[in-house]
């Protein structure tokens, strides 16, 4: 394939726009926030089964506070009403009696349950101050995936940008090659990476392997019009006067 020196050498430029699109697509699949937001995304959710787990625990106690306040106000009722039985005079001895025996039962049942219930609200106190934390940490974690999300899309914005203005400079640049070379250079850029380099100091500018005796003279009886490739990465090798010829 032939193409004029001075279309070669734009193979450059296109390369330098192409070399930059794809640091862009890089750069994209590897944003270090999209690995923040992976480890954040598990940290939410780790502090939400957390916060679930003591809400849980707070919600058992309230139930069984609130049965155990019931059973000390029937107690307490019981206990009212045999006092003013006892109080009203009315009652036989034998009755008399058991009541009085009843009574002391409820005395030490109610006083039981109050012991009881003194303990679980300790334990509440404890469980609310841990249902307050895991909120704390919830928040936090939250507001680090928020932050991760913000400077993630910050960065993409930027690689859209910087996208749309390369793109729009190839569509421009590629208008001055020849559809064969374009063709060739697109295919190997497709396969290699890279489509077009700099012959630079008898070394390939793409795989930056130096060439041979036996490759360097092909290149070098080869015509100014001629295009070459890189016998070890396949890129078209643009040569100049830096190239060693």
């Amino acid at each position: 394939m032939k193409a004029e020196p001075a279309v070669q050498r734009r193979l450059l430029d296109l390369a330098q726009v192409d070399a930059e699109l794809s640091r862009v697509a890089h750069r994209r699949r590897t944003l270090p926030e999209i690995n923040e937001i992976t480890e954040a995304e598990k940290q939410v959710r780790a502090k939400q089964d957390a916060l679930t787990t003591v809400e849980t625990t707070l919600g058992d106690l309230n139930r069984e506070v609130k049965r155990q306040e019931t059973e000390i106000d029937q107690v307490r009722a019981r206990e009212d009403r045999d006092r003013k039985l006892l109080q009203g005079g009315t009652v036989g001895a034998k009755q008399l009696t058991d009541l009085e025996h009843e009574l002391a039962t409820l005395e030490r049942r109610q006083a039981a349950l109050e012991d009881d219930l003194l303990e679980l609200m300790e334990r509440r106190e404890a469980v609310e101050a841990d249902v307050q934390h895991a909120r704390v940490e919830l928040d936090k974690a939250q507001e680090a995936l928020s932050d991760a999300a913000r400077r993630r899309d910050s960065a993409l914005a930027d690689l859209e940008s910087t996208e749309a203005k390369r793109t729009a400079e190839r569509a421009v640049v590629v208008k001055q090659f020849p559809e064969p070379l374009l063709a060739l250079y697109d295919r190997v850029r497709k396969h290699k990476g890279i489509g077009a380099a700099l012959l630079q100091s008898r070394r390939c500018g793409a795989c930056r392997i130096e060439l041979d005796r036996s490759a360097f003279a092909h290149v070098k009886e080869a015509a100014a019009d001629e295009v070459v490739q890189c016998e070890e990465c396949g890129a078209i090798m643009v040569r100049t006067a830096e190239s060693g010829l």
